[in-house]
């Protein structure tokens, strides 16, 4: 029960302190050990020294249970008999004593696969059950049991192995049978295992085997599938260093191997999780035997381009579930991180100015490195900021109706006081009272405060007692607000337009079925153009 402690711990306890519930639930996915938890704990619930968490293993009923002929285990799996008249046969002898142990235990497997009717007749016997009866439930799918049936039964979750701890398990196992084994082919086991111990054992008995009675990393590679990390390392090479014509050299080598381009893809992509945990935290690497390998890729590769290939590889590796020519999808996802990949006409690396990005690719059969230019797109175009005049207030005994926006904008208001000045006109000033209107949609905005703020602010600019009159009316003039709306309308066209007349876009459009959200595009204040 290598990684399972938390289960095995809660049942030792129980075990021990005699606290032990009528029906349990063990839930993982597959080969983590749920069938085989369960037969333990009938073993420890039927050992002839007494219920407890170390069984003896010798006596008859620990044999009996072993080698599957305890009369008083009776093991049912779900996915064959799913029909209520097999559910009702089984329950039948419930409420008979067991005939040899100190329990009758029902282990059923996969119990998710029971019809609704046969979990209906469980159910009564879960909700009363006899003294004598220990249900031992295993599923790989616990959302499909009925809540009914999951409120009676104590549920334990076997997690999910790490391939780490298969790695740590398998070796294990090696030495204690004395096998030979390469460093390098157990990750390669653990890894294919997918976090299952069984398959993990599964295939490492195929290995040996395979391998002629000892594991050899070449051997175990042929086995799986997978391909040499020399492979990896030659594409990603050509990546780094955009060089169209020795990634495809290096495909060309590949393919003579007739690789599964999934688990090649897969590899890629491991080895650039493994370079960016290089690149940020280098330390606790040392025991990587592909250390150098990777101490050069991340040398080689900028932090965001190695962002940027992770997730073209993720994205390819649907595509390559579909294609009818993995060949050519596993091509197409290579060029495609070339396709992206910015390129400095002067630094010959890394990302450059839109001017001069180059897409570098290989011309079949040309024998030399073609490179395509893409067109000069012309600078975005940013439109000026809306920047309202200054105001100055005039020499004292003078007046000169300002400009009302650049008056607003120097009093220094805020909120919804500044809302509501944006939204009234200038009219005119009649004595110490300058007049105002507001729009009627927006009359709901007006209060005495918010206007008495007005006044404090054009007091403290004009150094003079002014009053402010609004009047809710038909506007004669433009508000700063319907200004800034129709500035900012004019503005955001010229950017969407700008950006649709971009070659690079209409390049993007033309290749890859592109399409642009306006709604992504948003205008440049002239000092961030710059």
């Amino acid at each position: 029960m290598v990684g399972q402690e938390h289960v095995l711990r809660a049942l030792i306890n129980a075990l021990d302190n005699d606290r032990l519930h009528h029906a349990f639930l063990f839930t993982g996915t597959r080969g983590v050990g749920k069938t085989t938890i369960a037969r333990i704990l009938a073993k420890s619930l039927n050992c002839e020294t007494g219920v407890s968490s170390k069984p003896c293993g010798t006596c008859s009923a620990c044999r009996e249970i072993d080698e599957g002929r305890f009369v008083d285990l009776i093991e049912v799996d779900a996915a064959s008999r799913t029909k209520v008249d097999d559910t009702r046969e089984l329950l039948d002898n419930v409420q008979y004593s067991p005939t040899r142990g100190r329990y009758k235990v029902y282990l059923v497997d996969e119990v998710h696969m029971l019809s609704n009717h046969s979990f209906n007749a469980l159910l009564k016997t879960l909700e009363e059950p006899p003294p004598h009866v220990k249900f031992l439930f295993a599923t790989t799918d616990p959302q499909k049991l009925p809540v009914t049936i999951l409120s009676r039964c104590l549920q334990f979750s076997l997690k999910r192995m790490p391939a780490g701890l298969i790695e740590g398990h398998l070796r294990h196992v090696l030495d204690s049978e004395k096998v030979e084994a390469d460093a390098a082919a157990l990750p390669l086991v653990a890894r294919a295992a997918d976090g299952s111990m069984r398959d993990a054992l599964s295939l490492l008995d195929q290995a040996i085997a395979f391998g002629g009675g000892a594991l050899r990393e070449p051997e175990v590679r042929a086995m799986l599938g997978t391909i040499e990390q020399r492979h990896v390392a030659d594409l990603l090479h050509g990546i780094a260093a955009g060089d169209g014509e020795a990634l495809l050299r290096a495909l060309d080598v590949l393919d003579g191997q007739a690789p599964d381009y999934r688990l090649v893809n897969e590899e890629i992509s491991g080895a650039l999780q493994r370079v960016a945990r290089f690149q940020l935290v280098p330390q606790g690497t040392d025991d990587w035997e592909d250390r150098e390998l990777m101490a050069a890729l991340a040398a080689a590769i900028p932090p965001e381009d190695v962002q940027l290939y992770y997730q073209v590889s993720q994205l390819g590796q649907r595509e390559l579930g579909v294609a009818p020519d993995p060949r050519s999808a596993f091509e197409m996802l290579l060029l495609r991180m070339l396709a992206f990949r910015p390129v400095s006409g002067t630094t010959g690396g890394g990302a450059g100015p839109a001017g001069n990005r180059t897409t570098q690719g290989s011309a079949s059969g040309a024998g030399k490195k073609a490179e395509i230019p893409v067109r000069s797109a012309a600078p975005p175009v940013a439109a000026p900021a809306v920047s309202p005049p200054a105001v100055q207030p005039a020499p004292a005994g003078q007046w000169k109706d300002p400009d009302w926006h650049g008056l607003v904008e120097a009093l220094g208001l805020k909120g919804v006081t500044r809302q509501l000045a944006l939204n009234c006109a200038y009219d005119r000033r009649v004595g110490d009272a300058l007049h105002v209107t507001l729009g009627p949609q927006h009359a709901q905005m007006l209060s005495e405060p918010l206007v008495a703020r007005i006044e404090t602010a054009l007091a403290r600019f004009y150094r003079e007692k002014l009053k402010l009159k609004v009047q809710v009316g038909e506007l004669l003039a433009e508000t700063p607000a319907q200004r800034d709306a129709k500035r900012m309308a004019a503005r955001q066209h010229a950017a969407e337009e700008s950006v649709v007349r971009d070659p690079n876009v209409q390049a993007m459009q033309e290749m890859f079925g592109a399409s642009l959200d306006p709604e992504s595009v948003r205008p440049l204040d002239r000092t961030r153009s710059e």
